[in-house]
């Protein structure tokens, strides 16, 4: 009798439990079936896009825990049962998707199923290094990052984009900034060919010719434009800036350009100290006469401009106040007067 109860107990609780998983299952296939979902997906344009790229192979789990780590859906637990339930494991269409924060499993699951692959488009601001687009790719899900500056390293093309073994990256300053659109397996090469090509169509035979009166090289127009790029925030000082760079080769005198010693930094500084201006590199432009090694960053055509038609100017000197407005001098005694009044 005892035995008898205990085994009967043990059937209650088994059959308890079972019904507890088939009303968890019919209320999720409900979430899943029920009449809203005629209504539609919500529409990922009303917030911010957040890029998924679904790879060959992967499984619910997988893709789950992607969702979850960038606040796509709540629970991966919830995403995974309702792929499950749906029969939808192995159905998943590879390629990028826009998706956005706070969505419901089952809208991201039938995308996925689907196969509602998103154009995918990024842009690439002016002044940006070849660091910052790997970082704003991997940013938005459309490449590597570390597969993108591998490639960098390499990648040139063109043969103006000289290979120097003391630049950081072939590929610097000659992808072009700009907005762009690319496929959904489109790879870290890929987007590199298509920014240079599109550099290599931004530079007119005008430009080129240009160049060629002035004795300058192709990648030592858009060394000094690169630099003109990061020191200018305001069109007039282009012009100003890249002739007191030229005055300065002209006559033997150091660069000393704080851009170049940014370069090697891992974020903008405001003020370089006197510290870093002893920084061991090529790039130091305090330390080594002459142009940097290479680019510094992708310079849009406007700079490009500025040093192709310089101002008409000897100033030798110049010096930005908080607001960004540079203020020029011929001598150093009227620089470090400029500097005092202004900073």
């Amino acid at each position: 009798m005892i035995e008898w109860k205990k085994d009967r107990q043990i059937s209650k609780w088994a059959v308890l439990g079972g019904l507890l998983f088939f009303v968890a299952v019919i209320f999720a296939y409900g979430c899943i079936n029920g009449p809203h979902i005629q209504n539609g997906l919500q529409q990922a344009s009303a917030q911010e896009r957040i890029y998924l790229r679904v790879k060959p192979g992967m499984t619910a789990n997988d893709i789950g825990t992607l969702l979850q780590q960038h606040g796509i859906v709540a629970s991966k637990y919830k995403f995974w049962l309702i792929a499950k339930l749906n029969g939808s494991e192995s159905k998943f269409k590879t390629g990028n998707y826009a998706l956005h924060r706070d969505m419901e499993p089952r809208e991201v699951l039938r995308m996925l199923v689907d196969g509602n692959t998103s154009t995918l488009r990024f842009t690439i601001p002016e002044g940006f290094s070849v660091k910052d687009i790997a970082k704003r790719l991997g940013e938005e899900g459309l490449a590597d990052p570390k597969e993108f500056l591998q490639a960098a390293k390499s990648f040139a093309p063109y043969s103006y984009m000289e290979k120097n073994a003391r630049a950081d990256y072939a590929a610097e300053g000659f992808l072009f900034p700009d907005t762009y659109e690319i496929t959904n397996d489109a790879s870290a090469r890929d987007i590199l060919t298509m920014m240079a090509e599109n550099f290599d169509k931004k530079l007119t035979p005008e430009m080129r010719d240009r160049a060629k009166e002035m004795n300058l090289s192709i990648y030592e127009l858009i060394t000094l434009a690169s630099m003109v790029e990061k020191e200018a925030r305001f069109e007039e000082d282009r012009p100003m800036i890249a002739q007191v760079f030229f005055k300065r080769l002209q006559v033997g005198m150091p660069l000393q350009s704080d851009t170049t010693l940014q370069y090697l930094m891992n974020g903008p500084k405001e003020d370089v100290s006197i510290e870093d201006t002893k920084m061991e590199s090529p790039y130091n432009t305090y330390q080594h006469q002459g142009l940097p090694p290479g680019p510094i960053a992708s310079p849009g055509i406007a700079a490009i401009r500025a040093v192709l038609y310089p101002a008409d100017t000897d100033y030798l000197y110049f010096v930005a106040d908080r607001q960004g407005h540079n203020h020029y001098s011929r001598s150093y005694e009227e620089h470090l007067a400029e500097v005092e009044r202004v900073r």
